[in-house]
């Protein structure tokens, strides 16, 4: 799974991280595990964000990560699993960070595991809309911002100093130079039997 570099046109140095540490407590069961389109829901997203022109794509484990890296063995990602992940989402995003850190990466861009509906078209867009500004893109649903999300090197510095379940999010609320992008899809994630059951009949 650790192939090498990819050289792309849009996402030249941006690196891109699925978030998928969790341990799906309200769910019961790996939501990573979740059948959609017939295959792992971790698998599809993971699928989509190779798609995307990036340099690299990793994805951040934690709980049941044995159960869960041979979904991702037909893919050409970085595994890393965090063995904090028990302290919270911010744990993930630093393993993400020194990640990108060590790959020289310009930016990184964060996604996470639970969210259906992410798809090439729209991190392109993220990547697009870094590339006219050069500043820090959110993805925009339910009135907020929120992952996917580019953070350009500049950030990492405060990308590392998150601690506990707060995610990258909030360096994103209030912040006026952060670019936006629209994705109304973006609202929907799983996290509860409900939403299992509104993925398989989607």
């Amino acid at each position: 799974m650790n192939g090498a570099r990819r050289q792309t046109q849009d996402g030249d140095g941006v690196v891109l991280a699925v978030l998928a540490a969790g341990a799906s407590r309200r769910l019961g069961a790996p939501k990573q595990l979740v059948s959609h389109g017939g295959r792992p829901l971790l698998q599809a997203v993971t699928a989509a964000a190779c798609a995307a022109p990036v340099t690299r794509v990793a994805v951040v484990l934690g709980a049941h990560a044995a159960q869960i890296v041979p979904c991702l063995s037909s893919l050409d990602v970085d595994v890393l699993v965090n063995s904090r992940w028990q302290t919270g989402l911010a744990s993930s995003i630093r393993y993400a960070t020194f990640w990108a850190s060590s790959r020289r990466a310009a930016a990184l861009l964060l996604a996470s595991g639970d969210q259906p509906h992410l798809d090439p078209t729209h991190l392109r867009a993220l990547l697009l809309a870094h590339r006219a500004s050069g500043e820090a893109v959110a993805s925009v649903y339910a009135g907020v911002r929120g992952v996917p999300a580019l953070f350009p090197r500049r950030y990492f510095a405060r990308l590392l100093e998150l601690r506990g379940d707060v995610g990258a999010a909030a360096l994103l609320r209030g912040a006026p130079s952060v670019g936006e992008v629209p994705w109304p899809a973006g609202a929907f994630d799983v996290d509860e039997p409900a939403d299992v059951e509104r993925l398989a009949g989607a």
